[in-house]
């Protein structure tokens, strides 16, 4: 599936929040110090953060607004600190059980940020589960609700 027809989908049959500004989505880039890739510059000018599935609090994807993307060892132990994990980890995806989805802004292949799964339990322990947003966003939209990258 292309990038359009994810966010059609989205918009479609999910629970999408409204779009960031062009502005609002500078004003992020400023303050994170990294520049969304593309995958992520479509998805927040058509939604600032959505729901899969099913709406909050009962969904297991919640990708996060700009204003709730945060350093990944600040969403999980509250520090921002080294001892707890990279600073270049940003929480994206709230899967509301402790796990978040992970994007690792200090990598980028063929110019989009790889995916990581991230929980409390192991964490700083991750695994790659997308090579980038679009990729996580189709294995997410066909996974029936299920996280896709954990073992049945």
């Amino acid at each position: 599936m292309t990038m359009e027809q994810m966010l059609a989908e989205i918009s479609r049959a999910h629970f999408p929040h409204p779009p960031a500004t062009p502005e609002r989505i500078a004003a992020f880039e400023s303050q994170v110090g990294w520049r969304l890739d593309a995958d992520l510059r479509a998805f927040y000018l058509h939604c600032d953060g959505a729901e899969l599935f099913k709406p909050l609090p009962d969904a297991n994807y919640s990708i996060l607004s700009l204003a709730d993307v945060r350093r990944a060892r600040v969403a999980i132990w509250g520090k921002d600190e080294d001892s707890a994990g990279p600073a270049s980890w940003y929480a994206l995806v709230d899967c509301q059980d402790t796990d978040f989805v992970l994007v690792d802004v200090a990598r980028q292949e063929d110019g989009r940020y790889p995916l990581l799964d991230a929980y409390h339990g192991t964490y700083p322990q991750v695994r790659q589960i997308a090579a980038s947003f679009s990729e996580f966003l189709e294995r997410a939209l066909g996974s029936g609700d299920q996280f896709f990258w954990l073992k049945k």
